[in-house]
């Protein structure tokens, strides 16, 4: 960083008043931090790595102060950057601010994958080690520092054997059918026995069956591992907590998919067209009608797939099931851990990634159809915008990786806002004679009962305009509004 860079920076953070994920004020004005240590670890553990500022004060209204002595200050921070391993090294730079005030960075490159995690020597790996979140460093989960070990040693989950399982358990049919076709492809496994064809295959290893074999295969996969599954549910609003107008209920739906992979794939898709709405298309041309869902099958199919065969299959995220989550505005797919090895959210359906599930994913794309050839986020974004809805959304977390699908209005059925706008201002007339939640909807041409309910009959309630029939019971099924 050059001194005019790092005045431009001071001025910036100045006006801003607020640190970043990449950025961390120190005072530093009469000695040097005591304790970077979170700070250097969380920064070399992220992608871009990260900047110390040293010379702004944040307890004083992001004053700058300057630095007590430039020379001494990179010394001890220098000295603090050998105390990690690997140690940090720091690239500083220094600016005059005014006369005599100095302001001092360090910049913090990231590690190499294969490195990480950087962490403080004193405190040792487990408790050492820091990730950034927003403006603060945290301490390293078990899973995370799992994830590193498991990518630097290339260890994969879904090879290791399920030492309850047993072949007997498995549906023999289907293995005979998966080897069928991997003899026919490869007609190397003919020579092999059955026995050393299964390990070939990743259907066992040392006799025992594997977690993929498990997976795909086990007459009831959910006995060895009862949340390797889909939890689904539908919101009645945009965020869990939601409830419907009719009732208390959280969910209008809620479902548990249990079974193989492929026997979960059609049950999600299943689920998904049941809970989903649908609207009428007429050709102008052709006045030849069509069926369109709220979200392409498509592009679903792609999510849940990629959620089931690239999660994380560790002992840290075996409790966790795949969750599909329907709300008003949006779908939500989450896949338990975050993205595998050198895969970026910017990267995806661009570069080639590292496979969390080599063994999984071929044994599911040979029973499932599915294309192992990186193509499912291009067909997620193809899919959606046949339909004119906005790109998919992705958000790699510090747990879980989320797809989200907008259906754009909100509705696919209805526009939300009034059909006629003269109806808004009408509502008080209308209600004259106590209406129900449905025919005040129906009223003003809205799709759903719960966005009528939100926009248009609660701020008259607060108002004192409209009132209630059961005053006693606000959410009975019964229940009337009239005019005050």
């Amino acid at each position: 960083m050059l001194a005019n860079e790092l005045l431009e920076l001071a001025k910036a953070v100045c006006k801003q008043r607020a640190e970043s994920q990449t950025l961390e004020l120190k005072s530093a004005h009469r000695d040097c931090p005591k304790r970077l240590y979170d700070t250097l670890s969380s920064f070399s553990n992220q992608d871009g790595g990260g900047i110390l500022l040293f010379g702004i004060d944040e307890d004083s209204g992001y004053q700058v102060t300057g630095v007590y002595d430039p020379q001494d200050l990179q010394k001890k921070v220098t000295e603090q950057c050998n105390q990690m391993e690997p140690p940090v090294r720091a690239v500083f730079a220094l600016a005059e601010w005014a006369p005599d005030t100095w302001i001092c960075s360090a910049e913090i490159p990231a590690l190499d994958l294969s490195e990480r995690p950087c962490y403080y020597k004193g405190a040792g790996r487990s408790k050492g080690a820091f990730v950034r979140v927003g403006d603060a460093d945290l301490p390293m989960t078990d899973y995370e520092l799992y994830s590193y070990e498991a990518f630097r040693k290339h260890q994969h989950d879904d090879e290791r054997p399920v030492e309850r399982a047993t072949l007997e358990l498995m549906d023999q049919d289907k293995i005979e059918d998966y080897l069928r076709q991997r003899r026919l492809e490869r007609p190397g496994f003919a020579q092999l026995t059955q026995e050393q064809a299964y390990e070939m295959l990743n259907i066992t290893r040392n006799g025992v069956p594997t977690l993929a074999c498990v997976l795909n295969f086990a007459l009831y996969p959910q006995g060895y591992f009862p949340q390797l599954g889909i939890t689904a549910i539908v919101v009645p609003g945009t965020q869990i907590g939601d409830t419907s107008p009719d009732d208390e209920a959280r969910f209008l739906n809620n479902k548990r998919i249990e079974g193989t992979i492929p026997a979960m794939v059609e049950d999600a898709l299943a689920f998904c067209q049941r809970n989903m709405k649908v609207r009428t298309i007429i050709d102008p041309e052709t006045g030849k009608r069509t069926d369109q869902t709220e979200y392409p099958i498509a592009a679903i199919r792609e999510a849940v797939l990629n959620a089931l065969i690239h999660r994380d299959y560790s002992i840290y995220t075996e409790g966790t099931p795949v969750q599909i989550d329907f709300f008003s505005d949006r779908l939500e797919i989450h896949s338990p851990g975050s993205l595998y090895g050198r895969m970026t959210v910017e990267q995806l359906g661009v570069a080639r990634p590292d496979l969390r599930n080599p063994a999984l994913a071929v044994m599911t794309e040979v029973i499932t159809g599915a294309e192992n050839r990186y193509s499912g986020i291009p067909t997620m974004r193809s899919a959606l915008a046949k339909y004119g809805l906005p790109a998919p959304k992705f958000e790699n977390r510090r747990n879980e990786f989320v797809v989200i699908f907008y259906n754009g209005s909100g509705t696919a059925e209805m526009p939300e806002e009034p059909s006629d706008p003269n109806k808004k201002s009408d509502l008080l007339a209308f209600c004259r004679t106590p209406r129900s939640r449905r025919e005040i909807a129906d009223y003003l041409g809205v799709g759903t009962v719960f966005y009528a309910v939100q926009h248009y009959v609660r701020p008259l309630l607060d108002a004192g305009k409209l009132a209630m029939t059961i005053p006693e019971k606000p959410k009975s099924r019964n229940q009337k509004y009239y005019t005050v």
